[in-house]
């Protein structure tokens, strides 16, 4: 089976994902800097503690193991901290993603699963929401999440890589085993 680096491997959505790859017989490698992950959530998978920022340990990640393809889960996510600091999650979900994009295209590295948001909707026009509604973000983060998906947009149309962008709504629960859920510790006191 195929070895899928997961970033924010350790979160919420993608230590969800990571359990599911393993199930299936991948080689899935989380990295994570744990800044809202957990490190118990990366269950029997390969951890490295890193974050997107660091270049030269994201280029080693790449060096150490033959990656065939990333998901992309690491990125701020709490809409009123990305209004009252929008140049951190420009930084984080844009910068840092458009680097993780450069780094994987020097190692021939073509398919991506981005994370991304409904909040690239901004107010609906129509309910329920088609994917085609037009993309018009009302805050700092769901703006950081369409950024990027045009930016995948336009590496794909120079055949640069190939993605697919999950438009998620509210993703709750746990697994069906009860051994991931969400967890807030420690609690942010904001809200998304």
């Amino acid at each position: 089976m195929s070895t899928i680096l997961i970033t924010g491997g350790a979160g919420y959505i993608g230590s969800h994902v990571c359990k599911e790859l393993l199930r299936q017989g991948h080689q899935p490698i989380i990295y994570d800097n744990l800044q809202t992950g957990h490190r118990k959530a990366t269950q029997n998978a390969r951890f490295i503690e890193g974050d997107l920022a660091d270049s030269k340990k994201l280029r080693r990640a790449f060096k150490s193991f033959s990656v065939g393809s990333i998901m992309h889960f690491a990125a701020d996510c709490q809409v009123g901290e990305s209004i009252e600091n929008p140049l951190k999650y420009f930084n984080n979900n844009v910068k840092n993603s458009l680097q993780l994009s450069e780094i994987m295209m020097e190692f021939n590295i073509r398919k991506l699963i981005f994370s991304s948001s409904a909040a690239v909707y901004g107010e609906p026009k129509k309910v329920p929401i088609p994917e085609e509604h037009p993309c018009l973000p009302v805050n700092p983060y769901g703006e950081t999440k369409w950024i990027f998906e045009r930016i995948l947009q336009r590496l794909r149309e120079g055949k640069k890589l190939d993605y697919i962008s999950l438009r998620y709504f509210n993703a709750a629960g746990a697994d069906p085993e009860g051994e991931l859920g969400e967890d807030h510790s420690p609690e942010s006191g904001s809200e998304g």
